[in-house]
């Protein structure tokens, strides 16, 4: 059994490398998150060295932390939506400067948007912070060709919003489903938690359906 030398060493790297993994998260939430356990963890292991000035400054870390979780847990955003006019080069911009990002969710990205039934930047306190494309599957279903938001701000509020508070803009037409394809976990996961349920399991990629009227 390891003395509890090593015990507290092994409490000092963890606390270190917690606040090492949280300056490399891109949300924002995660970052708060792990730097609080962190920071937290570094406390704990301040008091039992002595350490008092390095207690005291992980004290102010704490709150700091939790101070700007409230902030984030609490603040109100405000979500619309921006038709994608025809040869807009801003798109064309935002896909290239994102495309590494999105083939970790799409095996393709290049979409047309020109002549597709739905394409739309989504805006969140008026910045655009991700691009919504679909297409007519069948009279009742529009197929998602992409739903995508920067790392930064994929906190699931945009896609609640869009599958959500703003489905009327898909039931205004007709369409009662939407139907899409996951080949990835955290795409599915993030297809489950905006309703969609899987509703077939291929060998290339699995079949997401959400009913729109329920």
């Amino acid at each position: 059994m390891p003395d509890s030398k090593i015990l507290i060493e092994m409490l000092g790297y963890t606390a270190s490398i917690l606040v090492l993994v949280s300056l490399i998260m891109s949300s924002t939430k995660k970052l708060r998150w792990i730097n609080l356990f962190g920071s937290g963890t570094f406390f704990i292991y301040a008091l039992i060295i002595k350490s008092y000035p390095v207690a005291i400054l992980n004290v102010f870390t704490i709150m700091a932390n939790v101070y700007y979780l409230n902030k984030i847990y609490n603040s109100k955003s405000y979500f619309n939506i921006l038709k994608i006019q025809k040869n807009n080069e801003y798109f064309e911009y935002f896909v290239e400067h994102n495309k590494q990002d999105m083939k970790k969710i799409y095996k393709d990205t290049d979409i047309d948007y020109k002549d597709a039934e739905y394409s739309f930047y989504i805006l969140r306190d008026i910045m655009p912070v991700g691009v919504f494309i679909a297409n007519k599957y069948d009279n009742k279903t529009l197929k998602v060709e992409l739903d995508y938001v920067i790392p930064s701000y994929r906190d699931f509020k945009a896609g609640k919003y869009i599958y959500g508070k703003n489905k009327d803009i898909f039931l205004s037409k007709g369409y009662t489903k939407l139907i899409t394809f996951a080949d990835n976990q955290k795409h599915e996961k993030y297809l489950k938690k905006m309703g969609f349920e899987k509703v077939n399991d291929s060998k290339k990629s699995n079949t997401y359906l959400l009913q729109l009227n329920d």
